[in-house]
């Protein structure tokens, strides 16, 4: 039988690994570790389908070593027994285990002295985070390395590469992919290219040829074949932003129907990632200060609905989009950030006040370093009347209070009555 194309379109060397050059572009540490060969066992973690086993098939191909691959769930001690002796007999070995977060005791007791001693190379992959999920014993003899979800862009290339490819791949068959349905399949699947490619696969291979003798395939076709519906798109894509758009706005505008139609069109879509950054943008933008606690409680489901998963990650994602549509909105963090920033790349920026410096070198007192700072909690209401910003702005005021919510309106109070202390200081001078 044969194999998936995904599994056929697997890169030989890391100049055919698609994306992750962060990690294996020129000059960057992958890849200066397979130059020099100077290898050590690696831990590579991120979503499925974005090239963990990709890489580790790639540095098996550029340095010739023997490449081996097992799961950590799944496979027993004695596999790994026969892979350490292939090492002792051959030399080094590159061993894939996946799913290493869940290599048991037993296992890894056995793996860690090949480990020590290089002659087996774990390059370890998992969706987890390695920090929380995978034993120090592991983690302190590995290098821990982020895959990252792979762009519209590399898929696309991908793509177009598994259609010409004539031995591993689709250039046997005459296939005119329509761009509407490309777009589709690039953006549908996550930035999981497996699932990219073996929808590809098929498709090209379901679909009949025309009487032309070319296999065509359309939207529909490709909807079909990865199991998402595609919001309608136009030429450029831009019905897809618009719908996203849509999505933060109505948020801002607390309408809580309308919100939860945009989500649910995203949701169909299969586009998780676009929603959670989305909905931390606009806890923070658009609710801010007026609910803070809901934007902590976004963070939460956000988290929650990566860790689920469709279909289920709709239930969390849901619930903080009504939570957030209902809070009470203020944008002052961002209108304060944006005029600070509009201050600094004006040139409105001045040196430090002498006394704010940092004190903690030897000759700092020469220099007059911290002289004459006050502590502020040794004074009444922890306020104490000395300047922080530099001469050249030292009446700046950045922050405007918007009183929409119980939170803002605590720290608007608090804000006044330091301002009213600052003019009657400057009233006494």
């Amino acid at each position: 039988m044969q194999q998936p194309l995904a599994f056929r379109m697997r890169p030989r060397t890391l100049d055919e690994v698609v994306g992750q050059q962060h990690l294996v572009g020129s000059g960057k540490i992958i890849r200066r570790m397979v130059e020099a060969r100077m290898l050590s066992s690696m831990i590579l973690y991120g979503p499925p389908g974005t090239g963990k086993t990709s890489i580790a098939s790639a540095i098996a191909g550029s340095t010739n070593y023997a490449f081996r691959m097992l799961n950590a769930a799944t496979d027993t001690k004695k596999d790994l027994q026969i892979v350490a002796e292939e090492a002792k007999m051959s030399g080094t070995v590159i061993l894939l285990l996946d799913e290493v977060h869940r290599l048991d005791k037993t296992k890894q007791d056995f793996l860690l002295p090949h480990l020590e001693s290089g002659r087996i190379i774990m390059i370890g992959a998992t969706t987890e985070n390695p920090y929380i999920t995978i034993n120090p014993a592991i983690r302190s003899r590995t290098q821990i390395f982020e895959v990252k979800p792979l762009s519209e862009e590399d898929i696309q290339k991908a793509i177009h590469e598994a259609l010409i490819d004539k031995e591993r791949g689709l250039g046997n068959f005459d296939v005119a992919l329509e761009e509407k349905a490309l777009l589709h399949l690039s953006r549908a699947t996550n930035g999981d290219l497996r699932s990219a490619l073996n929808g590809l696969e098929l498709a090209v291979k379901s679909t009949p040829e025309n009487e032309q003798k070319k296999i065509v395939l359309s939207l529909k076709i490709i909807e079909e074949c990865v199991q998402r519906k595609a919001m309608t798109h136009d030429k450029n894509g831009d019905a897809h932003y618009d719908v996203i758009s849509a999505f933060q706005k109505s948020i801002r505008g607390s309408d809580v129907d309308a919100a939860l139609h945009y989500l649910a069109r995203l949701v169909e879509a299969g586009d998780l990632p676009i929603i959670c950054r989305r909905l931390m943008v606009v806890a923070y933008e658009d609710i801010g200060l007026g609910n803070p606690a809901a934007a902590a409680r976004t963070v939460t489901a956000v988290q929650a609905a990566e860790k689920l998963g469709f279909p289920e990650a709709r239930i969390p994602l849901a619930t903080v989009v009504i939570d957030l549509c209902l809070s009470p909105k203020s944008n002052s963090g961002i209108v304060a950030i944006d005029a600070a920033l509009s201050d600094i790349r004006e040139g409105k920026a001045g040196d430090v006040p002498d006394h704010l410096r940092d004190s903690h070198y030897s000759g700092a007192k020469e220099l007059n370093r911290g002289i004459g700072y006050q502590y502020p909690h040794n004074f009444d209401n922890a306020w104490v009347d000395q300047q922080y910003l530099p001469n050249k702005i030292k009446n700046a005021s950045y922050y405007q209070p918007i009183d929409t919510g119980k939170y803002e309106q605590a720290l608007h109070q608090q804000y006044s009555r330091i301002k009213e202390w600052k003019k009657g200081r400057n009233g006494k001078k």
